[in-house]
């Protein structure tokens, strides 16, 4: 499944200008009321590299969906049926990329801070709802003498004062037992958030606004990136063979969708693995930490409840040696069990035992 990300920010801030920079869609920014999706590829040189090698007859590259979700305005976490739409697309996000205007408006100076809090109320105060009403589920459970309930609505009351307090669910440090207690909730201050800085000019990623919007950001551990949204967005629409130069003139190599999708893997812990061949190049996403069988288990199920062992070729090493013979003459080719941690470029060939029929 691709990677969801969902772009959110204060209505001005110039959030579908980057969609369009980042997905090259072309939507129009007067229909802001609309929900607009696209799913792009990531952009990896290692793939181009292996098809290179294996010439395969199939490629399988990673991908990422993009949703652009209409502005949220002071008011509209609990207004009306719209709002409960817009709500649903947040909830469908893996992370959140919350775009900050850094740029000066009819509005005034940009005031980076005010509009994260300002969307940051109205997460909280979905999920101030959301959980309010689990807890009314559970009252009852709770005074019969249910422990599992109770501990369950002491959980989910701690996670809400904390929210009236104006802390959000990702900034709380909750334990393993509060995560497991509202998870059902799927809380939406809790999700993994990347903040964009919408710059006018390429001067201004180095400006004191995003400079300000970088140190919040940073307080929370987060990644922040600048970017010319309007810029980037009229080169995203060029032919790809020409858009260097102007991409140049921002002091850039790349459009900022590639630099997104690093942040937002960095975010989330995922790393990309492969399974290389004359039939088939692909790119497969885990995250960061798991182990063998449970990478193998993203190839398909049966590698996972089956699992034996994983062959692992490193990327680095199969394109300095430029064959898998070599790597193997070179004992670069490595088996490993149940507890290797895959790493990002890792090569891998799962032997597994298929289940009886």
């Amino acid at each position: 499944m691709a990677l969801r990300c969902g772009l959110i920010g204060s209505p001005g801030c110039g959030k579908t200008t980057l969609y369009n920079a980042m997905t090259s869609a072309g939507a129009s920014s007067f229909d802001a009321a609309e929900l607009h999706r696209a799913t792009v590829e990531v952009p990896d040189p290692r793939v181009t590299e292996l098809v290179k090698l294996y010439e395969p007859k199939k490629i399988v590259k990673a991908s990422v969906e993009i949703a652009d979700i209409p502005g949220l305005a002071a008011g509209d976490a609990t207004a009306n049926s719209r709002a409960s739409r817009l709500l649903s697309h947040i909830k469908e996000a893996d992370v959140l990329i919350h775009v900050v205007r850094c740029f000066p408006a009819a509005g005034g100076k940009p005031n980076p801070i005010h509009d994260v809090e300002l969307i940051d109320l109205e997460l909280m105060a979905a999920d101030s709802v959301t959980l309010e009403r689990k807890r009314e589920r559970i009252v009852k459970r709770a005074r019969t003498g249910d422990k599992e309930a109770a501990r369950e609505m002491a959980d989910c009351e701690r996670v809400l004062s904390r929210l009236h307090e104006g802390l959000p669910a990702r900034q709380q440090e909750l334990t393993a037992r509060e995560r497991e207690s509202i998870s059902e909730c799927n809380l939406m201050s809790l999700k993994p958030v990347l903040y964009v800085a919408n710059v006018a000019t390429p001067d201004d990623m180095q400006g004191d606004t995003v400079a300000l919007l970088r140190s919040w950001a940073l307080e929370e551990r987060a990644e922040t990136v600048a970017m010319c949204g309007r810029d980037e967005a009229d080169i995203s629409e060029l032919p790809a063979g020409e858009r260097a130069p102007f991409l140049a003139a921002l002091g850039l190599t790349e459009l900022s969708i590639e630099r997104l999708i690093h942040a937002a893997y960095l975010e989330l812990g995922l790393v990309d693995f492969f399974t290389a061949g004359e039939r088939e190049v692909h790119v497969w996403t885990c995250h960061k930490g798991d182990k063998a069988p449970a990478a193998a288990g993203k190839i398909h199920t049966d590698m996972e409840g089956g699992f034996v062992r994983m062959e692992i070729i490193p990327y680095g090493d199969l394109m300095t040696l430029g064959s898998e013979d070599a790597v193997a003459k070179a004992g670069k080719r490595r088996i490993e069990g149940r507890d290797y941690e895959v790493q990002d470029g890792d090569i891998v060939f799962v032997r597994f035992t298929p289940p009886r029929s």
